[in-house]
């Protein structure tokens, strides 16, 4: 069986590989979640999301995650994190999977918009699919987290589309750059020129309103340094604001999201985490 986890694990890791997504996305399709896809948060073609409803009693009304995944502001679908929204499902919770504009189509700052421009729908419209708009909260892995981070922290974002970041009840970030300076000239045509770095970095808007965060972090990342953890973890207890941290042995960088997963659940308990961090703000 351990062989079989390994082998899992490695097709997954494998740039998200046809096959390991296969497995990875396998029980979203037997599930009894009810799966709302490619609902238009905008105008244009990408700005899509899929929405994620566990079943609940008449009436009810539940909690709410807005998922960003990551893949360097480059890459990626929501078609490939099923796994993620089901697993948020399983735990009783709404998850809506976005689906933003990427380099090189767009630079920096047009996926933060597509993901402010993506909450605010959902905060306007979840009701409808059984969500509560008072329960609402941000997570993502790698860039995601980035991204999520930022609508989170820099209030300009979710001004522009006539809401303030305390719509959000809490962020939860897995593997996030959320401190660093382009070094690689993809990253600088990303995000340059220099004089705009600050405008990227998560920290540079850190002053102590916003929502209580959790940054979570696989100690064999070699992707994404500890450091931008810690940067931000400490500008967030300067400013007197709400944040908790965590390490995880043992896992790398897309070891974090892919614990999602059925077959690596038992590796990691960043669900677990995430769901018991979210539940202290609802």
């Amino acid at each position: 069986m351990k062989k079989l986890l390994v082998a899992l694990s490695s097709l997954l890791l494998l740039g998200c590989a046809r096959t390991g997504l296969e497995l990875a996305n396998l029980p979203s399709k037997f599930s009894d979640t009810d799966i709302i896809r490619n609902v238009a948060y905008g105008h244009d073609a990408w700005q899509k999301l899929d929405i994620y409803i566990p079943k609940h009693a008449k009436g009810e009304t539940l909690p709410v995650v807005v998922f960003f995944y990551g893949g360097s502001w480059q890459d990626g679908s929501k078609d490939m994190y099923a796994f993620v929204g089901d697993a948020f499902a399983q735990k009783k919770y709404i998850a809506v999977i976005v689906d933003y504009s990427k380099y090189p189509q767009v630079v920096f700052p047009q996926f933060v918009n597509d993901g402010a421009k993506a909450v605010a729908w959902v905060y306007r419209n979840i009701e409808k699919y059984s969500g509560n708009p008072n329960d609402l909260f941000l997570s993502g892995h790698s860039a995601g987290a980035h991204i999520a981070a930022l609508i989170a922290a820099d209030h300009r974002y979710l001004q522009k589309e006539g809401l303030n970041t305390s719509v959000i009840k809490a962020f939860a970030g897995m593997s996030g750059p959320y401190d660093f300076v382009p070094k690689e000239e993809t990253y600088k045509a990303i995000f340059g020129p220099p004089e705009n770095y600050p405008q990227m970095q998560v920290t540079t808007f850190i002053d102590g309103r916003e929502p209580p965060m959790l940054l979570l972090w696989g100690e064999k990342d070699t992707l994404v340094g500890r450091s931008n953890m810690d940067l931000l973890a400490d500008k967030i207890r300067q400013q007197q604001g709400v944040v908790e941290t965590k390490i995880y042995p043992n896992v790398d960088h897309v070891g974090m999201v892919s614990s999602f997963t059925w077959f690596l659940r038992g590796k990691a308990s960043v669900l677990e985490d995430i769901c018991q961090f979210f539940g202290k703000y609802q």
